[in-house]
């Protein structure tokens, strides 16, 4: 998307569709029923298999609904970087994050009480550390998701200068 592209940015209204689905019996209590069931977000043809968290009754080896809240930030703060990276002709090279969430059960409502993203970031030698950082605060503040939480999202990143 060019520089031009972007100013038309506002006026559309976007809306995701998502769907769950799950089938069982709830019959035999809380402690019995399968936790496991599928997500799917049309257009896309992926589906996701999901479940709780293992503390919850669910299935360690399934996505619960918290990580994919941490994954949908993580995602959108690295697409949201690398566009402001591409618009300032940065040449990032390797983009990693390893962000992670804490929800103290201790606290009500329970909830996500914050959600640390780590990205390391690789870029070809030329702009300064600074410059980068302040990148990724802009990109922090367009991210859609980030926007959207009342969980706080912190960035803290991890810079890295490759030769070009």
């Amino acid at each position: 998307m060019s520089d031009d592209d972007m100013a038309g940015i506002g006026s559309l209204v976007h809306r995701y569709r998502a769907t769950s689905t799950w089938s069982g019996s709830t019959g035999a209590g809380y402690r019995e029923y399968d936790r496991a069931h599928s997500g799917a977000a049309p257009p896309a043809k992926a589906d996701l298999r999901l479940s709780a968290d293992p503390a919850f009754g669910g299935d360690s080896g399934l996505l619960n609904p918290e990580q994919l809240v941490v994954l949908a930030a993580s995602s959108c703060q690295l697409l949201s970087f690398l566009a402001v990276a591409a618009r300032a002709r940065l040449d990032v090279r390797d983009y990693r994050d390893e962000a992670e969430a804490s929800m103290p059960e201790a606290d009500r409502p329970i909830r996500l009480a914050e959600i640390v993203l780590r990205p390391h970031i690789f870029l070809a030698e030329g702009p300064t550390e600074e410059q980068v950082r302040h990148l990724v605060e802009v990109a922090h503040r367009e991210c859609f998701i980030a926007n959207s939480l009342t969980t706080p999202v912190r960035v803290e990143p991890v810079i890295t200068f490759v030769p070009a």
